[in-house]
């Protein structure tokens, strides 16, 4: 066999990180891959974040997204909308059947008789129990 068809193994010493130049300094080798874009970077060029090695791109893009989340800034003004809209609806529909209630309560109680309201008809019902005794 030729070294030319079997070139020799790199050492283990370097890893396959040595032959890795940083994506913004060639001159220097590659200490760690970006954990989201996966491209090399050299030492000076990633950071560590929540346990992460990333690259000063990656790690401006995360940041804002975690500052939009928290101001919740990041929803559109339709999700904030249909929610609004949502609740309006909700509460309609709740003012809706209280009223509806009410009213065929004030029906049925417009259908008794007379007597009901003016108490005359407990007081027929008491003397025919007391009657009774």
């Amino acid at each position: 066999m030729s070294t030319a068809e079997n070139p020799p193994l790199p050492s283990r010493a370097g890893g396959p990180m040595r032959r890795l130049r940083c994506t913004r300094h060639s001159e220097r080798e590659a200490a760690a891959c970006c954990a989201e874009c996966g491209l090399p970077f050299c030492r000076e060029c990633v950071s560590e974040y929540e346990g992460r090695l990333l690259c000063a791109a990656c790690l401006e893009k995360i940041v804002a997204n975690a500052k939009a989340d928290a101001d919740g800034s990041n929803r559109g003004l339709f999700a904030l909308t249909a929610n609004s809209v949502k609740r309006a609806a909700s509460l309609a529909a709740g003012v809706a059947w209280l009223w509806l209630c009410f009213y065929l309560a004030g029906l049925l109680i417009e259908k008794l008789p007379q007597s009901v309201h003016e108490g005359t008809v407990w007081a027929q019902a008491a003397e025919e129990a007391l009657g009774e005794e």
